[in-house]
């Protein structure tokens, strides 16, 4: 197991990828520098690898594929991942590496927002979006998050081990948030200098897809996390539009004592019917969740051991 491991996913990044590479061994000499290559079409494996880095390789493309791919293979006591496109400082990482090994956190988030994005940022609506995603996850999950879509963090080994990927692309950023604040994982914010890309890098990020993909993240996630908060919200949706089309039938009756309006009656019965469906759902799907909360404290109880399982095997 490496004491500390640098994981740099890197699609295409055959400009910036050797100076990030030695630039995060100045600042971590003892780390081993992990360079994972999403079916580059120019230099970039080369090039990490004659800057020192191990280089590997995830063939499914898409960032959150990387990142599972680095979670499973690399054992460490402390990761620090951030972009090959030499917009993240490497001076920060030791700060980093200090609140996870020093201070048990499990996930610490380089805070672009706090510092330079927005005046080193130059790309249009990604600091309006980056606004209104924290935002949004602040209020959904209740919680203080700083910077949400960031790309250098921090881990514990445990987090590493426990987290379930399910994202693909640019979205898996959201979903370690949300999976943190969920299961009251410890996290911390360190304030990191941003600076934009150099001329002539390209970044991956597609504005308006991969925007959308975040906020139906963030949707499913509030589905997913919060079933009780968000299937009650729909059966008050569907009962305020089962009294818009009661209401009138309702008058008509109570003024002629005739129904001339019956398909109107039975719709509103059957959205009244629909709206205590998702009430009684959201309930059963919660009490799902609380068991998944406990469950996963277990497996957090019962990673040491496994852990010290798995050195023994490898000594």
């Amino acid at each position: 197991m490496d004491k500390l491991a640098v994981l740099i996913p890197c699609y295409n990044e055959a400009q910036t990828v050797e100076k990030v590479v030695r630039d995060f061994r100045a600042a971590l000499p003892e780390a081993v520098i992990y360079v994972y290559d999403n079916n580059s079409k120019d230099e970039t494996s080369a090039l990490a690898a004659a800057a020192g880095a191990v280089v590997r390789h995830e063939y499914t493309q898409g960032k959150g594929n990387v990142i599972r791919r680095m979670f499973r293979e690399v054992d460490a006591e402390c990761y620090i991942m951030a972009d090959g496109d030499d917009t993240y400082p490497a001076e920060s990482a030791p700060d980093m590496v200090r609140q996870v090994l020093e201070r048990g956190a499990d996930m610490v988030v380089g805070d672009r927002l706090s510092a330079t994005y927005f005046t080193e940022n130059k790309r249009r609506f990604h600091n309006g979006g980056n606004m209104l995603v924290r935002k949004a996850i602040n209020l959904f999950f209740h919680s203080k998050c700083k910077d949400i879509l960031t790309g250098m963090r921090a881990f514990s080994y445990r987090f590493a081990k426990t987290f379930p990927v399910l994202s693909s692309g640019f979205e898996i950023e959201t979903e370690m948030t949300i999976h943190a604040v969920d299961k009251k994982l410890r996290m911390e914010n360190v304030v990191i200098d941003y600076r934009n890309r150099p001329a002539g890098s390209e970044s991956k990020l597609n504005t308006v897809s991969d925007g959308l993909r975040v906020l139906r993240m963030i949707f499913v996630m509030i589905k997913n996390y919060k079933p009780f908060a968000f299937f009650t919200a729909v059966a008050t949706v569907l009962l305020l539009f089962a009294a818009v089309l009661m209401l009138p039938v309702l008058a008509e009756y109570f003024r002629t004592y005739l129904v001339p309006r019956y398909p109107t009656l039975i719709a509103s019965g059957f959205l009244s019917i629909a709206a205590l469906q998702s009430f009684f759902g959201g309930l059963i799907l919660d009490n799902i969740c609380r068991k998944n909360r406990q469950d996963f404290e277990l497996r957090l109880l019962a990673l040491p051991k496994q852990r010290a399982k798995d050195n023994d095997m490898n000594s």
